[in-house]
């Protein structure tokens, strides 16, 4: 029959409904999103996800599409290997990425930051970015799309630590459009930290990620408004054979660790930038911009820091909108934890000074908060194996250089390194010692680690090393530095460590967190207020050198020192000979606590012997160095910075170069007999590492080694290819300078050419001998490393010939005698055909670094 008026709308809508019914149910059809994240726990935020624990999974509800934000890795559970690298709170590289929808796939793509145009024109933008690669890191189906917010649960409750004052800034939301449901477990599961390819750089074998024994740890995702943080565990399975990963392994064969990924917001337009100067004692980070008008560097750098802000820019000191806050770990224990604290508030005097008032905290991180939340700017307490390295990342919007997040790691044994060196140097654990000169070295150890938080918090800042400041002023001159105990002898003779180091920032770090932080007002109020400053700096003559100029054992700048301290190099060699020679004389087992095995002796033998490694390299410096400042053109057509290498007297340089060469006479390296006559081979299951020297005399002390190791430091400073190319060119423009021939002529004479060694010396001829050898095989590798030009090559190999010469015509006495012709011989063998020699490698010597 034909339908009535009345029934035509419920015929349809029983007609729709039939429909809908038939495709809800057809094969392979699509589930709604509340369907698929029924039951899941939800977490809205930055990016809405869903806590799927029970199947291992994470999912995102994607709504901004083509919106950049940056993706962080970080190690909560790590190797414990110093030599490999991966440490606990370990932070990775700091991408820019963004989600774009191809089909029925989501991408996660990184755009490639370092190449592109700041301009309004679209094309022009659009050139630069066809140019060059950017990297899709990621794609995964979306199981479902609805309209934005459909699905959106209630918002979340705040954290159980609530949200820290500092950290990264916020942004307004982006435009919300649809909502793509993706499983992103796939991408929490690969190895975006790098660890595989770390473990096969630091040659620990190739290892992958076994995806049977990684999981992502569901329950442990967390959305907030600004970012998300998310957790895995992941599985390496490799070869286990390599000896880093064997020291520090449960089973080397198969290494778990965690990976932490981070989605942050990108900050907002409210941050100013400022121009990097290569003079301010900062960090910068850049980009070429192809837009920028032909006469101008496509080279934009742009100074790293935290965003500082002050509630009254007008006002001289102001309180602040949002205070820069540190995090202490947990884990410190005490009294390691109060001296982490104790250093590292030590900036909060420094933004004061700049008027910033309450702007610079440090706290205890709460309990039960994430220390690998990106929202916390942290200091790690992390344990290794070994001694080594502690490191300050500033991780920073490689747009403008705004820090994101400072990550501090601070190793645990190099504080029982300093106790070691100062119970070394006092000697405090004799038969009836009260106990006071113990305590004064855990003194010693704990106002070194005040200075090491403050160091490395001065890097997470935006802060360079300054390796020329410990020539001035406030102990070791700036926490930026890396400072050497201030080490003397006091009225009775006795090594004094009262002062070892300095308390508080300098005044170069007063200047930096002005120059970098302070407010000035905009353009060129703001550029004429930093020319003042820099003009400032060079009045009060705070020089700034950095890790360029300072690393290489061959550099030219002698402020460029690392581990130094006292404004003269020659004066404070001198008085560290003093101090070296009085521990040397006093060692004995009264530098070991009683419950120490007697083998351990030797590893604290090694940094009294070697104690002025750092200081030798000082006087090196002034051999063929020069000084010279960082700056712009600018600064130097106005006298804020000078021009060209001033090079170093020729009077200083012979002073140094005297007391360099006398580091290789057997008078300076020969150990007392008393002390010789102590030294014990390790105990039955302890043995020899790193931290000894070598030996050749199985279990017992080798002498020779030591007098090698210590001989192959003086002699690679002095026969550095640079530093002798530059004595040539200094000597050829100036002839009353210091040049090759001199410098070698005065190594010969002070070793193999010396009369007899006296009979006071402990086996005087047989250490001279050891150093004579080193020296010679240092010049050979010299002549065989291709690295001087051939005019200054020439006048080497001369002067090698002509030594041989003085063999051949002075054969000695006794071992002397062997000693010499053997040398002749090898000269004479390596000047006539060198691919017929073998040349030996200087030995190796102990580490010193870092101390």
């Amino acid at each position: 029959m034909t339908p009535t008026p009345a029934l035509k709308p419920l015929l349809l809508a029983m007609l729709l409904l039939g429909s809908a019914a038939v495709f809800a149910e057809a094969p392979g059809a699509a589930k709604p999103l509340a369907e698929l994240t029924r039951g899941l726990q939800p977490q809205p935020g930055f990016i809405q996800l869903w806590r799927d624990v029970e199947q291992g999974r994470v999912l995102l509800s994607v709504t901004a599409l083509d919106q950049p934000f940056l993706l962080l890795s970080s190690l909560p559970y790590a190797l414990g290997s110093n030599d490999v690298g991966l440490d606990r709170g370990q932070p990775g590289e700091l991408r820019m990425v963004r989600f774009e929808k191809h089909g029925k796939r989501l991408f996660l793509v990184q755009d490639n930051t370092r190449y592109t145009a700041r301009s309004a024109d679209r094309d022009e933008r659009a050139a630069v970015n066809e140019s060059f690669a950017g990297a899709v890191l990621w794609s995964g189906e979306i199981l479902a799309s609805e309209p934005a917010g459909a699905s959106a649960p209630p918002a979340p409750a705040s954290t159980k630590a609530g949200p820290p004052a500092g950290g990264a800034a916020g942004a307004t939301q982006a435009p919300q459009g649809s909502a793509h449901l993706v499983d992103f477990s796939s991408f929490l599961l690969a190895d975006w930290h790098g660890v595989a390819a770390k473990l096969d750089e630091n040659k620990q074998g190739a290892y992958r990620v076994d995806a049977a024994r990684s999981a992502v740890l569901a329950a442990q995702a967390k959305s907030f408004p600004d970012n998300v943080e998310l957790e895995a565990i992941l599985t390496f399975q490799g070869p286990g054979q390599a000896e880093f990963v064997r020291q520090v392994a449960a089973d080397p064969a198969s290494l778990s660790l965690r990976q932490h990924i981070s989605l942050v917001r990108l900050p907002d337009a409210g941050y100013q930038p400022r121009a990097y100067h290569p003079s301010s004692g900062g960090f910068d980070t850049g980009y070429f911009d192809f837009a920028t008008p032909l006469a101008g560097s496509i080279d934009v750098r742009w100074q790293v820091r935290h965003r500082l802000e002050k509630t009254d820019p007008t006002a001289a000191v102001s309180a602040v909108k949002k205070p820069i806050v540190y995090y202490v770990d947990r884990g410190a224990p005490e009294p390691v934890r109060s001296a982490l604290l104790d250093g590292a508030r030590w900036w909060s005097s420094a933004f004061a000074k700049a008027g910033f008032k309450d702007a610079f905290r440090v706290e205890l991180l709460p309990e039960g908060a994430d220390a690998m939340d990106i929202r916390y700017n942290m200091i790690h307490w992390v344990h290794r194996a070994t001694r080594g390295w502690s490191y300050g990342n500033a991780l920073a919007d490689p747009r403008s250089g705004q820090i994101i997040r400072g990550a501090v790691t601070l190793g645990s044994q190099r504080v029982r390194q300093d106790i070691l060196i100062a119970e070394s140097l006092l000697a405090p654990y004799g038969k009836g010692a009260d106990g006071a000169k113990a305590q004064l070295a855990e003194q010693m150890a704990l106002a070194r680690l005040r200075q090491l938080a403050a160091h490395e918090v001065g890097h997470t800042l935006g802060f360079a090393h300054n390796f020329a400041a410990s020539r001035y002023g406030n102990g070791n001159g700036s926490v930026m530095d890396y400072p050497h105990p201030v080490l003397k002898l006091n009225g009775a003779g006795e090594v004094d460590l009262a002062e070892a180091y300095g308390v508080g920032v300098g005044v170069w770090d007063d200047y930096i967190v002005n120059y970098i932080y302070g407010q000035f007002g905009a353009g060129k109020q703001e550029e004429a207020a930093l020319d003042r400053l820099r003009a400032g700096a060079k009045a009060a003559k705070l020089a700034y050198v950095s890790d360029g100029d300072a690393r290489a054992p061959g550099a030219s700048h002698p402020d460029g020192l690392l581990w130094d301290f006292g404004p003269d190099s020659i004066k404070t060699w001198d008085q560290l000979t003093a101090v070296r020679q009085r521990a040397l004389q006093t060692f004995s087992m009264d530098v070991l606590p009683d419950a120490r095995q007697s083998g351990e002796l030797e590893a604290r033998l090694v940094p009294i012997y070697l104690l002025q490694r750092y200081q030798g390299e000082a006087l090196a410096r002034l051999i063929g160095g020069g000084e010279f400042d960082y700056g712009s053109s600018g600064d130097i057509k106005d006298g804020i910075a000078r021009s060209g290498v001033r090079i170093t007297p020729a009077a200083v340089q012979r002073q140094a170069l005297a007391r360099l060469t006398d580091s290789l006479r057997a008078e300076y390296l020969a150990l007392p007999a008393k002390l010789l006559d102590v030294l014990t081979p390790p105990a039955q299951g302890y043995e020899r590492g790193r931290e000894y020297f070598g030996t050749r005399m199985n279990s017992v002390f080798d002498a020779f080694s030591a007098v090698e190791a210590a001989s192959a430091q003086s002699a690679g400073f002095l026969l550095d290819a640079g530093r002798l190319n530059r004595l040539a060119w200094q000597h050829a423009r100036d002839a009353q300078q210091l040049g090759v021939r001199e410098t070698l002529g005065l190594l010969l004479q002070r070793t193999w050419q010396r009369g007899p060694v006296g009979a006071g010396v402990a086996g005087g001829e047989a250490v001279q001998l050891a150093a004579n050898w080193v020296l010679l095989d240092a010049m050979l590798n010299l002549l065989d490393g291709a690295k001087l030009h051939p005019q200054v090559d020439a006048e080497l190999r001369q002067q090698v010939r002509e030594f041989g010469q003085w063999l051949a015509k002075n054969p000695g006495k006794d071992v002397v005698a062997h000693s010499r012709k053997q040398a002749a011989t090898l000269i004479a063998q390596y000047l006539a055909d060198p691919r017929s020699v073998k040349l030996r490698p200087l030995p190796a010597i102990p580490p010193g670094a870092p101390i």
